[in-house]
């Protein structure tokens, strides 16, 4: 049976540094919102990001955890309600209904929708099943762990590249494989990368397993230029193929781009009324901690204008 909660003015969907800071922005505003979060803590794509930050203004962190403490601290002196652990399976955007996996329902007059972006899987076998034993999260966080050892990096943008070259500082060898003859990283990375001689380049080529029996011990892949088989004996695994959206049921109600990304105008709005995007599930071209947190403030701006229209 399904519960139907108290009709709030706007409810936000995510938990990120946008979703963070459409709240601060609401309550601000004196619009009465919640903030509903599937993970068990708030902070998003922050939580991944183990690398200093000091390209946010104002604000300078030893990581994405530090950064979001600073921003929980201050939206939690705003007492606006704040719900982790709140899984969204199901939305109803022309009713304005948000439905968690325990059936409770909210409803609200607005949405802003913050879900944010995963990381994109290659989808072969070992992937799931090495997780946590020898596929590494992040180059940083794994750092220490990987002195002396053999890493393959699947990926050639700037995540695949800069992890790259922050692994060359430990580990013994890094075989970075790409699928494409060329990488979209930025040149100064590639460059970096290029000078190490622990690093080989695989172009043209995709991975198909990772094997292993307790921990992962190498990976195989396929030479797509002329099809030949071969395996790379390694400690770790790190991939970083990109991003993707976080729209999956908000897909058939909300216009998205071919990627699936949600279509927004200058205010954050989308294509239907009452319903905001913020943040990288809205942002494929500067998807940034600022680019985030402007969003939501935007989006907030513009509920107080259209609920009072």
């Amino acid at each position: 049976m399904t519960e139907r909660n108290t009709e709030f003015d706007v409810m936000i969907a995510g938990g990120g540094p946008a979703g963070l800071s459409a709240l601060l922005w609401c309550a601000d505003l004196g619009l009465n919102a919640i903030l509903l979060e599937k993970e068990t803590e708030f902070g998003g794509q922050l939580l991944l990001t183990h690398n200093a930050i000091h390209n946010y203004l104002g604000v300078a962190a030893a990581d994405g955890r530090e950064l979001r403490d600073v921003f929980l601290r201050q939206v939690e002196k705003t007492k606006m309600k704040r719900l982790p652990g709140a899984e969204i399976v199901e939305a109803d955007l022309t009713q304005k209904t948000l439905t968690l996996a325990d059936r409770t329902q909210y409803s609200g007059r607005a949405i802003i929708i913050a879900t944010g972006v995963r990381r994109r899987r290659v989808m072969v076998p070992g992937e799931e099943e090495f997780r946590g034993r020898g596929i590494l999260e992040s180059g940083k966080k794994a750092l220490n762990e990987m002195q002396g050892k053999t890493v393959v990096i699947v990926g050639g943008g700037d995540a695949a590249l800069e992890n790259t070259i922050i692994l060359s500082e430990t580990a013994d060898k890094i075989f970075v494989i790409h699928r494409r003859s060329k990488f979209t990283a930025r040149n100064e990375f590639l460059r970096m990368a290029e000078g190490s001689e622990k690093v080989e380049f695989l172009l043209n080529a995709q991975i198909t397993r990772i094997f292993g029996t307790d921990m992962v011990e190498g990976v195989e892949l396929t030479h797509l230029s002329s099809g030949d088989l071969s395996r790379i004996e390694a400690n770790a695994v790190l991939i970083r193929v990109g991003v993707e959206p976080n729209t999956d049921i908000f897909r058939g109600q909300i216009e998205l781009d071919e990627a699936g990304y949600i279509n927004i105008n200058a205010t954050c709005a989308t294509n239907m009324r009452g319903i905001f995007a913020v943040g990288d599930v809205a942002d494929r071209i500067a998807p940034t901690i600022a680019a985030a947190v402007g969003h939501g403030a935007i989006a907030a701006k513009a509920i107080v204008k259209e609920l009072s229209s």
